[in-house]
């Protein structure tokens, strides 16, 4: 991979797109249930991304809305994957371009060569604008769902959508 994108590449990537994206600069935050105040200042779906690595060693983002229930023993049936485990930080650099409390759909920027491949929570569709970390864990992006798909579009990925709720259900 070349040099990581910063969040100023993104905001370019972005604009050159046409997408209309604002973010909301605020402290660091590395789990889910903090920032509750910053969710409150932010409307739209707010997200939980995790990277994985299967058994077969295939690279995995999940990107979910925060209140998701994701069980790791059976998302691979959901999803089609060997078992799981959560991708160590230097693989998660090295594919990502981002450290751990940063992770993000947004990083798909730096996996040039794809070999991540993103699974979406169904429940994001619920919501009109969906928020993510922009390469950075300071800071919250938010951008229309589909300017989050054209994103994806522009960069090649074409994302698996997975009905979380349903799989816990079934699962």
């Amino acid at each position: 991979m070349s040099r990581p994108k910063t969040p100023e590449d993104l905001f370019a990537f972005l604009d050159g797109l046409g997408i209309a994206h604002s973010t909301l600069r605020h402290p660091a935050v590395f789990r889910v249930e903090e920032g509750q105040e910053i969710k409150a200042a932010l409307p739209g779906g707010h997200t939980k991304n995790l990277f994985l690595k299967d058994a077969k060693d295939q690279l995995w983002l999940i990107s979910a809305l925060g209140e998701t229930r994701i069980d790791l023993k059976s998302l691979p049936k959901a999803i089609g994957s060997a078992r799981l485990s959560f991708g160590r930080e230097a693989l998660l650099h090295e594919a990502l371009g981002v450290r751990p409390g940063s992770v993000t759909l947004f990083a798909l920027i730096n996996d040039e060569r794809r070999k991540v491949r993103l699974v979406l929570d169904k429940a994001l569709f619920d919501h009109r604008t969906v928020n993510f970390h922009p390469l950075t864990n300071t800071a919250t992006t938010a951008v229309s769902i589909q300017d989050m798909m054209a994103f994806l579009a522009a960069l090649g990925v074409r994302p698996q959508i997975v009905d979380f709720e349903a799989a816990a259900v079934s699962g």
